[in-house]
């Protein structure tokens, strides 16, 4: 190939790049046909200290410096991890003003674990990869996969669940199709990012079992089975021991320059060879940012440029300051050539990856992407007397009552905040199917939150209404008594105290006097359905008195068509729920215990949000329905929990064998028949439960699941494989996975609570 021509298709200026070097032959950082690890080393050997130093921080709020002089690219990060965040100006939060960086909003991430089906992940990936790509990023900050250990996160709405088995098969197809599209996926945030209140200043203790089996699984799963190019660390601390000449020593590390989460665990446990991102002022220290691990600082001294210092960039841990220790002698130069080494394979396999597609941005493919995501990830948590279908032939009036019919989930939650090309609201997603067919009127119901801006984005939605919460309910009460259904939108938004970054909601009940307007709707008509759009459990003194419920998540660009899809049938229904709705606060087990969102007395010392509290995490591995079982408390809906407009029957499970060996596996097969009238899908879940163990052991775990589609009266046997691992525990004491010969049981359902069938099986 002409060198010229294909220094051009890496954006490069031959000029620039080979002023001094023999035109005739590449260099073989450009070459292209070379492994990667041979270009890295030649790229790290032509750079001066300088340039190595500049590309270990930031040089603007999302991006870091390349080489020109070697014409090696700068790297672009964007926000996700639901669609790609607006352009801002270089040194400021504020809009950059482009028109055309308006892209295509998908459900956010609980939706998208509630769908039970990695082929939505991988289309979700994909999808949002392509809008990255064409858009000429280099890293997409997500997914993230912390675990749902409360339902007062506010960030829960961003992540996969409470389950480690689930958000780890459901991370994977993610992450490879994200980066099919030469953008790397940069998995969040590790580790242990649980809450939103005190973030930058909590200390998580908890054991490593803990660690292990419940909050890292799908980090890991990201870096071994995915791929995953980036990681981008936490905000909190971790607090850990290890061992020493001298002994035990203890160490408080926060997330970001962690030794135990960065090198022991990530390196050397798992093998990553990608690049450690911070998140936005999650770096602390410049001795512990070098040694720790991490590889990239972005987002110190936030505001870019600060008072009385010229370039705050170069004020970072990882700039001046670390070039200056270099220099006097205090550190070495090993730690940075082993950070630039990770960029610049991560330069390779993006900006400088000839091979990577051109992308696309907000095309009705992405569009028709995030609602098929949307329909399969909306779950039916209730449904009396079969209200829900909508039966059009039935409906003269459909009464719609509440706020979020009609207010921009796309704008605020914090950070994965979206400028969309569209959003199609609930109201107008079903007054657009039911056309001419029924009378669709709206009333407001209640008042939540009627602003709609976040970082100069503004949704331009005027909301504001100065009437009293009683003319309000009166009003909906009244236009509900003759409707021949009403459909309740509410539950959460998007802005402070709800589901929301920075910070975390007040109670598990829904705000704005909802549970009021409800209850008072189910006095009236017969035919309620309630559509609650949230990330998050919220709790339902209702529900006895309401037919119908659906979880109807923050769906995106096309939440109403999604919805509408639904309600009315033309979509069944199959998402299942990726977490536990509590009946109570308290029977939820961080709660339960006494230590969310930190130690008591800490909290009520605490003079500043610089004051760093303990936080102990007293349920260790008994997290969602793991301690709903242990403790026996019946949630108000369970995990894996989802209803259908068809119906199933199951046939008696089986194994393939009786015993198996550590090297073997074993496989359950159960009959599953549509006897509805509908194609349908329905999720199969095995768990495993050990009969006996040297540790205490969660009740049962889940293990394995499948999504089956069956057309009416079609039967199909599903077979679900396991080997040794789903059998294993983490011993923190000899700090090794231990599987234990014994008796165990398969148990098959369709939620941690809807048991179909159990199978003994023996381990020898």
């Amino acid at each position: 190939m002409n060198m010229k021509f294909k220094a051009t298709l890496l954006g490069l200026s031959i000029a620039a790049v080979l002023p001094t070097m023999n035109m005739a032959q590449t260099p073989v950082y450009l070459d292209t046909s070379k492994p990667i690890e041979e270009r890295v080393k030649d790229a790290l050997s032509r750079m001066t200290l300088e340039e190595k130093v500049k590309m270990t921080h930031a040089q603007s709020k999302f991006s870091s410096p390349g080489v020109p002089r070697l014409g090696i690219p700068e790297v672009w990060a964007t926000d996700g991890p639901h669609g790609i965040r607006p352009e801002v100006l270089w040194d400021e939060w504020d809009q950059a003003g482009w028109t055309n960086d308006s892209c295509i909003a998908y459900p956010a991430l609980t939706c998208l674990s509630a769908t039970w089906n990695p082929e939505m992940s991988y289309l979700y990936g994909k999808s949002i990869g392509e809008e990255a790509r064409y858009r000429k990023k280099d890293i997409l900050l997500g997914p993230g996969v912390n675990i749902y250990r409360t339902p007062l996160n506010g960030r829960n709405f961003e992540y996969m669940g409470e389950d480690p088995y689930l958000s780890s098969m459901m991370v994977v197809p993610y992450i490879k199709g994200v980066q099919e599209n030469g953008v790397a996926a940069c998995v969040k945030h590790y580790a242990l990012n649980n809450q939103e209140f005190n973030r930058h200043t909590t200390n998580v203790h908890l054991s490593d079992r803990a660690l292990y089996e419940i909050y890292l699984p799908a980090f890991k799963a990201a870096v071994q089975e995915g791929g995953a190019w980036a990681i981008m660390g936490a905000y909190n601390l971790y607090s850990f021991s290890e061992d020493t000449d001298s002994g035990k020593l203890y160490k408080t590390q926060h997330a970001c320059h962690n030794k135990r989460l960065l090198q022991d665990i990530l390196r050397k446990e798992w093998g990553f060879d990608g690049v450690v991102v911070s998140d936005w002022g999650g770096v602390h220290d410049t001795f512990q940012a070098i040694s720790n691990g991490l590889d990239m600082e972005f987002g110190s001294w936030t505001n870019g440029l600060s008072a009385g210092t010229r370039n705050a960039y170069d004020n970072y841990y990882l700039a001046h300051p670390y070039l200056k220790l270099i220099q006097d002698g205090t550190v070495g130069t090993k730690e940075l050539d082993e950070k630039v080494s990770n960029i610049l394979r991560l330069i390779f396999r993006t900006s400088m990856n000839p091979h990577k597609p051109f992308g696309s941005l907000a095309s009705p493919e992405h569009g028709q992407a995030g609602r098929k995501i949307g329909e399969e990830g909306i779950v039916l948590l209730q449904n009396k007397d079969n209200v829900l279908p909508i039966d059009l032939k039935k409906a003269r009036k459909i009464a719609v009552i509440g706020e979020n019919a009609i207010k921009m989930m796309t704008v605020g939650g914090g950070s994965s905040s979206l400028k969309v090309k569209y959003e199609i609201s609930p109201l107008d997603g079903l007054k657009n199917r039911v056309g001419s067919q029924a009378e669709v009127l709206y009333v407001r119901g209640y008042v939540g939150d009627p602003t709609g801006e976040y970082n100069g984005v503004q949704t331009g939605q005027d909301l504001k209404d100065d009437r009293s919460e009683d003319e309000l309910l009166a009003e909906a009460v009244e236009v509900s008594k003759d409707a021949d259904y009403v459909i309740f939108f509410g539950g959460l938004n998007k802005s402070n105290h709800q589901d929301c970054e920075d910070s975390d909601r007040a109670s598990l009940g829904l705000p704005y006097a909802q549970d009021r307007v409800i209850g008072e709707l189910a006095k009236v008509n017969k035919n309620l359905i309630v559509v609650n759009i949230s990330g998050n459990a919220v709790a339902m003194p209702w529900v006895n008195e309401v037919p119908a419920i659906v979880q109807g998540w923050f769906l995106g660009s096309e939440a109403g068509t999604a919805l509408a899809s639904v309600l009315l049938g033309d979509a069944n229904p199959s998402g299942k729920l990726p977490f536990t709705f509590p009946a109570r606060l308290e029977d939820v087990g961080a709660h339960k215990l006494g230590e969310y969102p930190g130690n008591k007395e800490e909290l009520a010392h605490s003079k500043n949000n610089g004051d760093t509290i303990n936080e102990i995490y007293r349920e260790d591995i008994f997290v969602g329905y793991r301690w709903a079982d242990k403790e026996k408390i019946k949630p108000l809906f369970p995990f894996g929990h989802g209803l259908s407009y068809t119906t199933f029957a199951y046939g008696k499970p089986s194994a393939d064998k009786k015993v198996m060996t550590a090297d073997d596996t074993i496989s359950f097969t159960i009959n599953v028949k549509n006897t509805g009238t509908r194609e349908g899908q329905e999720v199969i879940q095995l768990y495993v439960s050990d009969k006996k163990s040297s540790l205490p052991r969660p009740v049962k775990e889940l293990k394995g699941f499948k999504k089956v589609k069956l057309a009416p009266g079609e039967e199909k046997a599903v077979t679900l494989t396991i080997d040794k691992k789903a059998l294993s525990f983490f011993d923190d004491v000899k700090h090794e996975w231990m599987t234990e010969p014994g008796k165990f049981e398969a148990v098959i359902g369709t939620s941690s609570r809807d048991i179909k069938g159990i199978v003994p099986f023996e381990l020898r």
